[in-house]
């Protein structure tokens, strides 16, 4: 494979991993609580600030859609959420 295929092969990996993953929506701490209080029982999935991030990253999914917040500090999420720690959290750069 020549330089060029090899970049379009790259360039086309990356593509179809952002399709994967669905649509994330960026949203700020406020509005991550206000979709959190739409839902009875919402899932959130957060990480701690690691050497890279220095935020913790939190995600939620309402409505079809996946959305993400970072904080410098950790946000007081609900007493009704169901809260699970991962090691990392990773969304695609675009």
């Amino acid at each position: 494979m020549t330089g060029g295929g090899a970049a379009a092969a790259a360039a086309a990996a990356i593509a179809n991993a952002i399709k994967a993953s669905g649509a994330i929506v960026e949203v700020h701490e406020e509005d991550f609580l206000l979709i959190l209080g739409k839902t009875e029982r919402p899932l959130v999935v957060f990480s701690t600030p690691s050497f890279w991030s220095r935020k913790y990253q939190y995600m939620t999914s309402y409505q079809g859609f996946v959305f993400y917040t970072k904080a410098k500090e950790m946000i007081h999420l609900p007493g009704r959420a169901e809260i699970i720690q991962s090691a990392k959290i990773w969304t695609p750069n675009t």
